[in-house]
This record gives C-alpha cells, structure tokens and sequence, in this order.
C-alpha cells in the first residue's frame, strides 16, 4: 500500500494556512460576530494541526502498525477538518449571493 502520510502532510500545513487568513481577514474586516466562519475555520486549524502531528508521527515511527494508525487518524481528521472548510466556503458563497 501507497504511504498517504507526505501527502496529508503537506495538503494540511497548507490548508492550515489558508485557515489561519480566514479566520484573520474575517477579525480585520469584523465579520466575525455576524456568521459561524470563524467557528468553522478555528475548528479546521485545529483539526489541520492534529492531522499535521499525527502524518508526521506516521512517517517518524518504524513500527508498520502504528504507522497504519496515525495515517488513519491523520486521514479521518483531514476530512473532517476538509468538510469545515467547505461550510465555511459555503457560508461565505450564500452571504455573498
């Protein structure tokens, strides 16, 4: 099997940058009292880094279990911080229209 930890690795530092500007253009233009955005993007950061920290420790451990483990928690909380990402996205999308 294909190791999948480099690539949640690098897909969630990323996506926890693009999380951290929204959550800190919506404190500058002071939206963020009037719609749950920043709620959604602070939940993705937090989820990002956890799944940044737990890629990493897949590809650092030298035992095949657990890193099978740590992708798996690294991979489920990459989606799950993917899906906040795309309610904030929406939010955004019908506030706009």
């Amino acid at each position: 099997m294909e190791k999948k930890s480099p690539h949640i690795l690098n897909a969630s530092s990323n996506l926890l940058g693009f999380s951290l500007i929204i959550i800190t253009s919506l404190k500058i233009t002071k939206i963020s009292g009037s719609t749950y955005l920043d709620e959604f993007a602070g939940v993705a950061c937090i989820l990002f880094a956890c799944s940044c920290f737990f890629s990493f420790l897949a590809i650092r451990t030298h035992n095949e279990k657990r890193e099978t483990k740590f992708e798996n928690i690294a991979d489920y909380l990459f989606l799950i911080a993917l899906f906040c990402i795309v309610l904030a996205v929406v939010i955004v999308t019908i506030r706009i229209m």
